[in-house]
């Protein structure tokens, strides 16, 4: 039954019975059968289909729901049992928002030191990519913003405060002040993260609200390709500051705090709300909490 959820779980995540073998390592016919006993089991259609994937049924998506949770609860519980016999091991996955990727090693790193085997995989990803994620039981955890935009059904952590300075080059226009504005960094050309970045959507709020309309000049969902555009010197870029930090941004390039108004927005940790966590998932909770920033 949990090998057939998970065929189940997957097909709704791919929208296809092709990928969705695939990701599962089985042959189509395997995948489609798994499914066709399950709706024979459950006693309902849970697929639309003809010779393509057309979308859950209603009941499908009912199903998923519980898949989702039974397939995650087997998943810890096989977990605590090696944990138990063996001691904590495993592959845990974390996504993280781009702005916070500098802050990841301060987590990883200790836990490793206590838990030599346990691998990590962090990916970078959106904050919608996020959520989806841990609700897909994809990743194990996330770290991303807690209070620009819904979460849904997570358990967080706060973790420490995003705060904004602008990188420009010695030659920009405000290169030698100690402080900028919003309405000053609007004025000049800049280089962002691509919209679907929450950071982008934060940094397009602040511009916006001192009365510029955000045009950049370039995009990237690289923060590593703004940087490198910015110490060509032709361009400007906003980020966080404990980015700008793991950078190390040395002359040409200054880093300068933008104020008026204060910007400010939490960053944490995001795992899924299950009772209980799993092993692995508990312990980066653990971890997690020696990290969390004074002003927190």
């Amino acid at each position: 039954m949990i090998d057939k959820l998970e065929f189940f779980i997957a097909v709704a995540r791919e929208q296809s019975f092709s990928r969705a073998a695939d990701v599962c390592g089985v042959t189509q016919p395997t995948l489609s059968a798994g499914i066709k006993q399950l709706e024979d089991t459950l006693g309902v259609l849970l697929v639309n289909r003809s010779s393509r994937f057309h979308g859950l049924t209603p009941e499908g998506e009912r199903v998923l729901e519980w898949a989702k949770r039974i397939v995650g609860d087997s998943r810890a519980m096989r977990q605590e049992v090696r944990a138990l016999k063996s001691g904590l091991t495993g592959l845990m996955r974390i996504a993280v928002i781009p702005t916070a990727l500098s802050m990841v090693a301060a987590l990883t790193t200790p836990f490793r030191a206590k838990h030599p085997g346990v691998r990590f995989s962090v990916v970078s990803a959106t904050s919608q990519e996020i959520l989806q994620g841990i609700s897909n039981l994809e990743i194990d955890a996330g770290i991303t913003y807690l209070d620009n935009e819904p979460l849904g059904t997570v358990r967080s952590l706060p973790l420490y405060i995003e705060q904004y300075r602008l990188l420009t080059s010695a030659g920009s226009p405000f290169a030698d002040h100690k402080s900028v504005t919003w309405a000053d960094v609007g004025r000049i050309p800049l280089c962002l993260l691509t919209p679907d970045m929450q950071n982008r959507r934060i940094v397009d709020q602040l511009l916006a609200s001192s009365g510029n309309r955000p045009e950049p000049t370039l995009e990237s969902n690289s923060v590593i390709a703004l940087y490198a555009h910015v110490k060509t010197g032709q361009w400007s870029s906003i980020m966080a500051e404990k980015l700008v930090e793991t950078l190390s941004v040395a002359e040409p390039i200054r880093s300068i705090p933008i104020i008026e108004p204060q910007a400010v927005h939490q960053i944490g940790l995001v795992v899924p709300r299950r009772e209980p966590m799993t092993p692995l998932t508990a312990t980066l909770f653990a971890e997690a909490k020696k990290l969390i920033a004074p002003q927190l």
